[in-house]
């Protein structure tokens, strides 16, 4: 294997699509079927979703995150709203301006945080600072489901933001691109992360997840879902085989894919971060509650990695992030931990 086609975990958008979903596409792969998510495909993962959430909510499909988390915030903004967020949030740093471009011009509002995590107060400070007419008005509240430093808010954490919220008349919507890793650490169960907690609106991640591609948004409060179609129709997200982008989430939910692929993921991060933790010259930036590890390397440790032709990212806090998605191998992981304790007695010698 050479360094081209070995595993990497630089991000868990590398990993390919995992059996259960690769086998959903195949069997909706059979004689025709109506277009544009009028299939039964598409139907029946709308069905597991609301099976999935023991509720009632109203399902759309869309290509990627960017797509999904965009039209769900212009849903719930008008051009002179605003929408609080981290200043890490992935819709702030990520999207291209994507939010403001399908709002028709929702202003994003950030707050300086520590590990992308939102909290009450600071919500009230931003939604409070100003209302006057000259100031875009704060709508809604975006938070990730983990964060983009791998933190998972709490149930407790999510009613708290919710709760302050509704006092302030703010919708709440979960960026939960690596949804199914805040379930798996949380031991929680979809419904009471989301709308038992408050959120009115999630977007729920596929690629990540095992998908070759595919987000779920998914709207607990039906007025709030009003003329979404619309909306995917005009941002070319409404796909004319839509049972193609449908049928994965079928095989991903009814075998509990979806959860174990996230289970798997974070396991092999907490394998990961307890086998470095302690290595000369390493250091955890973030607490490891999903399936991302930032840690601290020095220059000379982090060019020896790349010379041995590991790839990574650095950006958030300056770190090196890995990523260990579905189809972490337990033996790459442990290619990678040799060569950074060969790095680290290198760096304490």
């Amino acid at each position: 294997m050479t360094h081209d086609d070995a595993q990497q975990f630089a991000s868990d958008n590398y990993s390919g699509i995992c059996p259960e979903a690769w086998a959903a596409m195949a069997a909706a792969n059979s004689g025709h079927a109506p277009a544009y998510g009028e299939d039964a495909w598409t139907a029946r993962a709308a069905d597991a979703f609301r099976d999935l959430f023991e509720t009632s909510c109203d399902v759309f499909f869309a290509f990627n995150g960017t797509a999904a988390n965009a039209l769900a915030l212009a849903a719930l903004c008008q051009s002179y709203h605003s929408v609080i967020c981290a200043d890490s949030a992935h819709v702030e740093t990520d999207e291209c301006g994507a939010p403001e471009f399908f709002s028709n011009g929702s202003k994003l509002l950030t707050v300086r945080t520590e590990g992308g995590k939102l909290t009450p107060p600071a919500i009230r400070a931003l939604a409070t600072n100003r209302n006057d007419i000259h100031f875009p008005r704060p709508r809604v509240v975006t938070i990730t489901q983990p964060t983009e430093t791998g933190q998972v808010y709490t149930l407790a954490e999510i009613r708290a933001l919710s709760d302050e919220c509704r006092q302030l008349g703010l919708a709440l919507h979960m960026d939960g691109s690596r949804f199914a890793n805040a379930c798996a650490g949380l031991g929680c169960s979809p419904a009471d992360m989301t709308w038992r907690a408050g959120v009115d609106v999630l977007c729920f991640g596929g690629t990540k997840n095992g998908m070759h591609a595919g987000e779920a948004v998914v709207f607990f409060d039906a007025k709030l879902a009003e003329d979404f179609g619309y909306r995917c129709k005009q941002a070319g997200q409404l796909a004319s085989k839509m049972r193609f982008l449908a049928a994965p989430w079928v095989g991903m939910l009814e075998s509990g894919a979806w959860l174990r692929n996230g289970a798997h993921g974070n396991a092999c991060a907490t394998r990961f971060a307890a086998a470095v933790a302690g290595m000369a010259g390493v250091r955890a930036l973030f607490p490891v509650e999903a399936n991302a590890v930032f840690l601290s390397l020095p220059p000379a440790m982090a060019e020896g990695l790349r010379l041995r032709g590991w790839r990574f990212y650095t950006f958030i806090g300056g770190g090196a992030r890995f990523m260990f998605g579905w189809d972490a191998e337990p033996q790459r992981v442990d290619a990678l931990i040799a060569d950074l304790r060969l790095l680290a007695v290198a760096e304490a010698a």
